[in-house]
């Protein structure tokens, strides 16, 4: 059983940056591939970027070149570093551990990004 906690969301203003966390209980952290998702008001969640355990990185289009997606093992979280906000990247962000058929959730922080 892992737990999961976001922290880092905030209030912004479009071209600037936030630093979300998720922090894990649990001794396995190493074993999981860390996933951060979104979901903004009346749509789906979908997925903003992942790094595996080896530490293989993959984003979605939209967020190519603004996130950086890495995790920190010996603290057991995974951090996404958003620059350059654009108000569509305002959502509900939910961190997500995931190793085989096991998939654990946070509850999610706010980013709202202001125009």
């Amino acid at each position: 059983q892992v737990q999961l906690v976001e922290s880092g969301g905030g209030l912004v203003q479009a071209g600037e940056s936030l630093r979300l966390s998720c922090a894990a209980s649990g001794s396995t952290f190493v074993l999981y591939a860390i996933g951060w998702y979104r979901q903004a008001p009346g749509k789906s969640r979908e997925l903003v970027a992942v790094i595996s355990s080896g530490g293989t990185t993959t984003y979605a289009d939209s967020v190519k070149g603004r996130f950086t997606i890495s995790r920190d093992n010996a603290k057991s979280s995974g951090y996404l570093q958003m620059n350059s906000l654009k108000p569509e990247d305002t959502a509900v962000y939910y961190c997500k551990a995931n190793y085989n058929n096991y998939n654990y959730w946070g509850q999610g922080t706010q980013v709202t990004v202001s125009s």
